[in-house]
């Protein structure tokens, strides 16, 4: 790790042999510190796109475009980049049968529902569309001519499905037609939340003291 391995390594000296499942808090450590690293390598090259167009803009808009970034940085860490840095670090099995994809609706997500490991199953449900609400958020407030409610859902879609892509060319995990639905539902959610606020932020403008 290039930015957070001292606080990794403390952290591994005292909990790495009380945690049942501290492999995944190593995997959190390792996403996060790719996340940053090539956060910054955007913030660079936004600065450069920048001053060549000559485009005009604010710093609060570029704070969370940044933390958009990074979000996204570190979404893509933890379900498929998560055994390197770059690219070339990786094995892509370009030949493998797509019977290998879950194809079926909800057959999984049952299953876990019936399963001994109620922490799969929430996580699966759950955690899929918490992870998707940012998107829904972020993307119609940095983007103006993106705000659409079916632009942002199809856009939320597209990011999970390329997710399951990558999963399953490069095998860093199950590529499920369940995850681009609660994908797609986190999304939603988050869009209808970031137009809660937008109304909500409207109405108190509009009131007079």
């Amino acid at each position: 790790m290039i930015f957070l391995g001292p606080l990794y390594n403390y952290i591994a000296n005292l909990y790495a042999d009380r945690i049942n499942h501290f492999p995944l808090i190593r995997l959190s450590f390792y996403a996060a510190d790719k996340a940053i690293l090539y956060t910054l390598f955007f913030i660079i090259i936004r600065i450069i796109w920048l001053k060549v167009r000559h485009q005009q803009t604010t710093k609060n808009h570029e704070f969370w475009l940044a933390i958009f970034a990074f979000y996204l940085f570190l979404l893509f860490s933890l379900t498929v980049f998560r055994d390197g840095y770059f690219l070339w670090q990786f094995k892509f099995y370009w030949h493998r049968s797509l019977a290998d994809v879950n194809w079926e609706p909800l057959v999984q997500t049952f299953k876990l529902a019936q399963g001994q490991s109620i922490v799969d199953f929430i996580y699966n449900l759950y955690g899929n569309i918490v992870w998707f609400i940012p998107i829904g958020i972020f993307i119609p407030i940095l983007g103006k001519k993106n705000r659409g409610f079916w632009r942002v859902v199809l856009i939320g879609a597209l990011i999970s499905v390329s997710i399951e892509i990558f999963q399953f060319i490069l095998r860093t995990g199950i590529s499920d037609i369940d995850d681009v639905i609660f994908n797609t539902i986190g999304t939603a959610i988050g869009f209808m939340l970031y137009f809660i606020c937008h109304i909500v932020k409207k109405h108190i403008k509009g009131l007079k003291f």
